[in-house]
């Protein structure tokens, strides 16, 4: 009150130059972050005020064509491109931006200090179907093992079945939000007839980020390991699956080793060229044949190339044993 005239008009225009700098910032900040949810009503409003109803509803159902189509063309980049966009709107206006206070403050997440609160920002939010990806940057002084206690709060709190953090960079984190098991669904076996397998990556499962998991068969070696009932199995069946097009079209050639007495390989021995039961002199002779072969291999290709290729007009051979401790503990 004490301020003369002239001044208190100069600070009032200047709040509201202030004031309206800032709604303008945080309306762009709001179009950046919700294109579609702002963009779409807006355009809407403007097209039905300016042409009339009919032309909205025309152009609606023409859009709502168009991406029937392109689902119906290409499902994986209409999810990817479109629809994974919109779910990851509608998520972080409806779960994450409404509850994140009351969430950070109810699990210990947020600090106040001489009357200010410090809360964790929430970063970005990108949703792939099975799960949602939420970038989180963490106060001063706070660590990652604070999130990792609070793992099964967060989850219950955004109505997720798990959350799992992972670091980024120094003071931020993404949290991973599952709601879904992307592996219920089973991988689909090639064809006999006609199929092309890359030999450098084998697919023969699916990661738990619902991506194709591959291996390299060509060029290296596979060691298996796990307790009884951990799915070993699994892994190498999964290989002679997708070999099978290869095999048939006499490009691989199957040995294998079963020490079990062929408890495990012996469920399809049609798909070996040798198969050897058990591990005394029929498997060690085995593979001394076959290090007999690799290098009598390896004379031929040296200088010439470093793998085997097509080219050749000769098999790879592919040697699978069951139990390998059993074979090379004992014999």
């Amino acid at each position: 009150m004490l301020v003369p005239g002239k001044a208190r008009w100069l600070a009032a225009l200047i709040a509201l130059v202030w004031f309206v700098v800032v709604g303008v910032v945080r309306l762009v900040l709001v179009v950046v972050r919700y294109p579609v949810v702002t963009l779409v009503p807006a355009s809407s409003a403007w097209c039905w005020w300016r042409f009339g109803l009919s032309p909205l509803v025309l152009a609606l159902l023409s859009l709502v064509a168009a991406l029937t189509i392109w689902a119906g063309l290409h499902r994986a980049s209409f999810l990817r491109h479109c629809w994974y966009r919109l779910v990851t709107e509608w998520r972080r206006a409806s779960v994450y931006v409404p509850r994140w206070r009351s969430v950070m403050r109810l699990s210990d997440l947020a600090k106040r200090d001489r009357g200010r609160e410090y809360r964790p920002k929430l970063r970005r939010v990108r949703s792939e179907g099975w799960r949602d990806r939420v970038r989180v940057r963490m106060i001063p002084a706070q660590s990652p093992e604070a999130w990792e206690l609070r793992r099964e709060n967060l989850a219950h709190s955004f109505n997720a079945r798990s959350c799992r953090v992972r670091v980024l960079r120094p003071r931020v984190l993404e949290l991973d939000f599952v709601h879904s098991d992307p592996l219920v669904r089973p991988v689909s076996v090639p064809a006999l007839d006609g199929a092309e397998i890359d030999l450098k990556r084998v697919v023969v499962g699916r990661t738990e980020t619902g991506k194709p998991w591959r291996l390299r068969l060509l060029g290296s070696q596979l060691l298996v390991v796990g307790v009884p009932g951990a799915g070993k199995g699994s892994v190498l069946w999964s290989l002679v699956w997708q070999l099978a097009p290869v095999v048939r079209a006499g490009l691989v050639r199957l040995v294998g080793i079963d020490p079990k007495g062929g408890m495990e390989l012996g469920q399809c021995p049609d798909a070996f060229d040798r198969l050897v039961f058990g591990n005394g002199a029929g498997a060690v002779e085995l593979l001394e044949e076959i290090a007999a072969e690799v290098k009598e291999r390896a004379s031929r290709y040296r200088g010439i190339r470093r793998l085997w290729a097509r080219e050749t007009g000769e098999p790879l051979t592919v040697l699978i044993v069951d139990e390998l401790a059993d074979v090379i503990a004992y014999q």
